[in-house]
């Protein structure tokens, strides 16, 4: 499904926390890895041929500074000919998606803090446009001040929140992509709830017997999926049903268990509440501090 992983890369060791996942895509996945660095050229305009110079001087010294770090990096990776280093100037943001958009099956990895000169790369910054943005599939990790960016990460479940549409469906096979390999578990997770009517008493006593019906209806369609992930031959897969506020309980979900990806859509249904970015989908990326896959589901 990924032909390459295009890690964005702006010079800290917050940025570098994504490191440890881009080995993992390249050593037991055999992705093709592309190390980016993106030369902010956000600088004043010279106005004069001195100035035009000294800007070509410092722009070309930054692009070398950018080129020996890559490398440096590069040979982090056990798969080091597969991996090829790339500078370029720009606004951030806009160049990540650019390059990522040249192929569709182009996954961008990065985290959801760094610094790139006295910018830092957050949710609101930098990732948040490329999270609003981008057209392809992202993998965003918080990265903390003891994020470690050695060795290769491990993931043991993939939790896939689901809301019964289709355009959240989009995830699964993402999710199954990379539980094969892996040997991962697959967690299809339901969150349900009763919708807040204008008036209490337009349910009365009816209140439980909904409730029981949604739980019923998640539990039978989560089990209708699993039975199709299980006819595929994937063996490990598991149902999370539970009520409350989705993003809330997908970020309980993954802090329940070590080494969990979450893995969903930017664009479902779920009652009257649309899964978009802004609401479900964000907050899982801004509050939850596991790796989360966000694919970006096309329109019906």
């Amino acid at each position: 499904m990924y032909e390459k992983i295009l890690v964005a890369l702006d010079g800290s060791r917050f940025s570098e926390a994504i490191l440890p996942y881009a080995r993992l895509f390249a050593d037991k996945l055999k992705v093709a890895v592309e190390l980016l660095h993106v030369i902010d050229a956000d600088l004043a305009t010279p106005t004069s041929a001195a100035g035009q110079a000294r800007y070509q001087e410092v722009m070309a010294a930054e692009n070398e500074k950018g080129l020996v770090y890559l490398k440096k990096i590069a040979d982090s990776f056990s798969s080091g000919r597969r991996v090829h280093c790339s500078v370029q100037p720009g606004n951030p943001a806009e160049v990540i998606i650019d390059k990522a958009a040249e192929h569709r099956q182009t996954l961008i990895a990065m985290t959801t803090h760094g610094r790139s000169g006295i910018d830092r790369w957050l949710i609101g910054s930098v990732a948040d446009k490329v999270l609003h943005g981008a057209a392809n599939p992202l993998l965003l990790v918080r990265a903390g001040e003891t994020a470690g960016v050695e060795g290769t990460a491990l993931w043991q479940r993939i939790i896939v929140p689901l809301d019964g549409s289709a355009l959240a469906e989009t995830v699964i096979p993402h999710a199954t992509e990379l539980a094969r390999p892996l040997g991962l578990e697959i967690a299809l997770m339901r969150v349900f709830g009763v919708p807040t009517p204008v008036f209490a008493e337009d349910y009365g006593f009816y209140v439980e017997e909904l409730w029981n019906q949604l739980q019923d209806d998640a539990e039978k369609y989560l089990a209708e999926k699993k039975q199709q992930l299980m006819a595929q031959g994937l063996t490990k897969v598991a149902t999370i049903v539970t009520s409350g506020f989705p993003a809330e309980k997908i970020i309980d979900a993954a802090r329940e268990r070590e080494d969990a990806l979450v893995a969903m859509s930017t664009h479902g249904r779920s009652g009257v509440n649309r899964w978009v970015l802004g609401s479900v989908t964000e907050r899982v990326v801004r509050h939850g501090g596991d790796p989360v896959l966000i694919v970006r589901a096309a329109h019906e």
